[in-house]
């Protein structure tokens, strides 16, 4: 066994890594960039080495620093985890070269599976069910458009090196594939340096299942179940599960089999993932393989029992698989939620700073795989991903439960995140009984992710919620006041709670050392120990305990979450409620003129000039932000008066681009 490995990445998954390296007794190096000087890898390493500037072309990406790094160490092995080098046939050599092992797959299987079109032709030859399409580069946009129409629309539109959602589209029309082949080809360009393109037939409802392999040096393959990857946004994954609630054991098993022959084809060693898109009557199709650690890998642990760390460094160390298929069994439920700093309001534009403050959660059934602290930054360099939430339960439906709870919990400030989203999507009733399909988000939430304009039933619990609170502060108040006992300020019991601007009567009596709350007719007993400043205000109400996440706005207001659902909540006595009645809306300043950065990230281009007559749906602008492109589109039918900014600028959220006559 290696006495030192070195982890080349960074964040989540070298922190997990580390934790089941110290466990095995494995000494390990943590690398850096300067963005990543106080990182929580570098702290937990035993030893870090810094390998350059923050862009990850200069440190993360530098595979001659990453082998320099490993002879100052004298580490003998190389744990990529996922993302950068990990799929790199170029380092896992220059490693063999150097010496060291490579925790991973041999650099010729990486090679073959990394190519999507020379993957899908070995698929094919190994037996495995493939997409229909055409398998050869596409050379431009008029020979795409030929081809699509061959093969049928809809068609995705795919970047041969591409992987994690860049460089792929979905077109439905002849001008989606021209400004679709575009598009995939220059993200795919600036992410692997490699814009060759092919196409294929888009299943339509599809459901993203993968199955995890596992090989090592003496020919043994197994498979470890499913994960069922379906809700994705982009192309990338939000929430995965194991197992799948689609699959029956007949398909399982297929799959499973058909995975391990794609495995054996390329003599594969160590864990890897078989990616297969799964139609409404499970017939599947082989979509790709990734040759490393997959990002949703804990849930697989969860359900196995399994180490999938431990189990790729003892194969890496030359050991055999210590279980052969038979005893493979899977149990429980599992599933995970991936937390980005992004901004769910905003088209899930990615989010940049400091997390001013971190509370994740905790409980029976509870894992978080996260690379952060508070008071560490989220920047622009790097993925925005924050942790993983993982639950797990002895059903579905109990994993669910938990996770609703949990993301209820997961308290975040400083920075933008999508645990309302995640809460939302977990609280979507075809979530909870697995109707599930790769068009989820986009069908269950058409017009983007906003708060629900009428009242729904997580709202009667951020109204009780804020009732509680504002007569928590109350209470503090008049006990703090100097006021002898007895002449306490007297408290209404009536109130009127301003919900996004909505008025709903609420009353509140205390009862025996708890509050009676009545809201909408209903009358329920609630008791809480919530102290002013605690983001977190958990409520017991009739036996059951509920949480809200919550936070004190300017102008006596709350800032309340609960499944989902945000609200800014106002609590006025009726004297100010009457009050405020008789004040003018303020009204919103008018930015309809002014083409607007929607996200922090670089100019990539603008695409007009001063003067020029555009029309509705017309590209304005091309902003760059975390490697994934963004076309900026005019809304209205207009004329370009002055650009405000030019390519190459780093932009600021609102940040003026362009304005109109």
């Amino acid at each position: 066994m290696f006495k030192k490995i070195l982890i080349a990445n960074r964040g989540e998954i070298a922190c997990r890594i580390i934790r089941t390296a110290h466990r095995m007794g494995i000494a390990t190096v943590a690398v850096y960039s300067d963005a990543d000087a106080e990182a929580l890898h570098v702290q937990m390493a035993d030893e870090a080495i810094r390998i350059g500037p923050a862009p990850s072309a200069e440190s993360y990406l530098d595979i001659e620093r990453i082998v320099e790094a490993c002879r100052e160490s004298g580490a003998e092995a190389i744990h990529p985890g996922y993302g950068f080098l990990s799929e790199n046939p170029y380092f896992a050599r220059a490693l063999a070269k150097a010496g060291v092992t490579f925790i991973g797959p041999p650099a010729d299987a990486i090679a073959a599976m990394g190519d999507k079109i020379e993957s899908k032709k070995l698929a094919r030859a190994a037996g495995v069910s493939s997409v229909p399409g055409h398998l050869d580069v596409v050379p431009d946009a008029d020979t795409a458009v030929a081809i699509a129409r061959d093969i049928g629309f809809p068609v995705m539109i795919k970047a041969s090196a591409g992987g994690g959602g860049k460089g792929m589209r979905i077109a439905a029309s002849d001008d989606e594939v021209r400004d679709g082949f575009r598009a995939a080809a220059s993200e795919a360009k600036s992410s692997f340096a490699d814009d060759r393109i092919f196409i294929e037939k888009y299943i339509e409802q599809p459901r993203h299942i993968e199955i995890q392999v596992l090989g090592d040096s003496h020919g043994n393959i197994v498979y470890l179940g499913e994960r069922e990857c379906s809700i994705q946004r982009r192309h990338q994954k939000v929430i995965e599960e194991a197992p799948s609630p689609f699959l029956d054991p007949e398909t399982r098993k297929a799959m499973g089999r058909q995975a391990v022959s794609l495995a054996r084809a390329v003599d594969y060693r160590s864990a890897g993932t078989v990616e297969f898109i799964v139609d409404q009557q499970r017939n599947f199709y082989f979509l790709e393989m990734n040759t490393r650690l997959q990002v949703e890998h804990p849930v697989t642990e969860l359900v196995t029992g399994l180490d999938l760390v431990e189990l790729m460094i003892r194969v890496a160390a030359g050991e055999a698989l210590p279980f052969a298929q038979k005893d493979v069994e899977l149990s429980g439920w599992a599933i995970e939620a991936r937390i980005y700093a992004e901004d769910p309001a905003r088209n899930f534009l990615p989010s940049i700073g400091r997390l001013v403050r971190y509370r994740p959660p905790n409980g029976e059934g509870v894992r978080l795989d996260a690379g952060v602290f508070e008071g560490a930054e989220i920047s622009v360099y790097y993925d925005p991903l924050i942790a993983k939430l993982i639950v797990s339960g002895p059903d579905r439906e109990t994993a669910i439960d938990r996770l609703s709870g949990a993301l209820d919990e997961f308290y975040v400030a400083g920075v933008q995140h999508n645990i309302p989203f995640l809460a939302a999507a977990a609280a979507k009733p075809r979530f909870r009984a697995g109707m599930l399909s790769t068009n989820f988000i986009a069908e269950e939430f058409p017009g983007g992710f906003a708060p629900p304009s009428g009242f729904v039933e997580a709202d009667r619990v951020i109204l009780l919620a804020a009732a509680l609170a504002n007569r928590r502060l109350r209470e503090r108040e008049t006990a703090i006041d100097g006021k002898l006992a007895g002449a306490r300020n007297e408290m209404p019991e009536g109130h009127t709670v301003l919900l996004d601007g909505r008025r709903y009567p609420v009353a509140l009596k205390p009862e025996g050392g708890a509050y009676r709350v009545e809201i909408e007719g209903e009358s329920r007993v609630a008791t809480t120990d919530w102290q002013p400043g605690q983001p977190l205000l958990h409520a017991c109400v009739e036996q059951h305990v509920t949480t809200v996440q919550i936070e004190r706005l300017p102008g006596a207001a709350f800032r309340l979450m609960h499944s989902g659902v945000v609200r800014r909540a106002q609590v006025l006595s009726p004297r100010a409620a009457e009050l405020l009645a008789l004040m003018p809306e303020k009204q919103a300043p008018d930015t309809s003129r002014l083409l607007l950065s929607p996200m922090p990230g670089l100019l990539s281009s603008i695409v007009v000039e001063e003067g020029q007559e555009v029309k509705a749906g017309e590209p304005l602008a091309i902003v760059e932000a975390m490697k994934m492109e963004n076309v900026l589109r005019a809304e209205r039918d207009g004329r370009v008066a002055r650009i405000r900014a030019n390519p190459g600028d780093s932009l600021a959220v609102d940040q003026v681009i362009l304005e109109f006559e």
